[in-house]
């Protein structure tokens, strides 16, 4: 099993890193308590991050997105002597070709690109895919952005290339998203680093989050975390 060194977490978050951990250490503490071999999927998987976590752990892991990743994200992958193993599989994460198959699925940050452009419907079609997906009481991990402050939505349709096609989730909306599941559990973090130009700014930046975390407002931070049992 691998450790939760910096290099390995970077390589599992790859961008601003220092907010985005937060989902990776709470994921952690939700896995299934057990030593069996877990069915895993990660879906828009494109460089692999969430496979890699999931595998370093033994457990054998479907790595997908829209086009099938294996040209990028084995190039990750191959850097670790991973003890669980890898397929590559394209899945449109709104047509998932499983029924009651995966014990976890990983969702990070894909959502919005689903939903582009005001597709509100397809968030819910997504969420509703992973549920028919994962076993009964299988475990969706997932982490996406949020809608946040008006500072950023203005940052992100002024300074972001996809930032008005982006269909960023609003945090009043996350619980209905899984209404049907028995059980979800979610936190937020974030909002300095969001106006990060650089992977180093953004890292100060995220340890001020952490640090005024408590005094800003969960409406107002860009990240959401959490975990869903079926």
């Amino acid at each position: 099993m691998m450790v939760l060194n910096k290099n390995f977490i970077d390589d599992v978050v790859e961008w601003d890193v220092e907010n985005w951990k937060h989902a990776l250490l709470f994921w952690e503490t939700q896995l299934p308590d057990t030593k069996a071999t877990l069915k895993c999927l990660e879906l828009g998987g494109r460089r692999g991050g969430g496979t890699l976590w999931l595998a370093s752990k033994g457990h054998d892991v479907t790595c997908s997105d829209l086009e099938n990743p294996e040209v990028i994200a084995k190039q990750l992958h191959t850097k670790y002597q991973l003890p669980g193993s890898i397929r590559y599989e394209s899945i449109n994460a709104i047509d998932i070709p499983y029924t009651n198959e995966f014990d976890i699925i990983v969702i990070k940050s894909i959502i919005g690109g689903v939903s582009h452009s005001g597709q509100d419907e397809l968030k819910q079609r997504l969420i509703d895919e992973c549920y028919h997906a994962l076993k009964p009481g299988g475990r969706l991990m997932f982490a996406e952005n949020l809608e946040s402050s008006r500072l950023h939505r203005f940052a992100r349709r002024k300074f972001v290339k996809w930032g008005s096609n982006w269909n960023y989730l609003k945090i009043d909306t996350v619980s209905d998203l899984f209404s049907e599941w028995t059980f979800h559990r979610y936190q937020t973090i974030g909002f300095f680093a969001a106006f990060g130009r650089s992977e180093k700014q953004r890292s100060f930046l995220g340890k001020v989050d952490a640090f005024l975390r408590p005094f800003i407002p969960g409406k107002m931070r860009y990240i959401v975390y959490g975990v869903a049992i079926k």
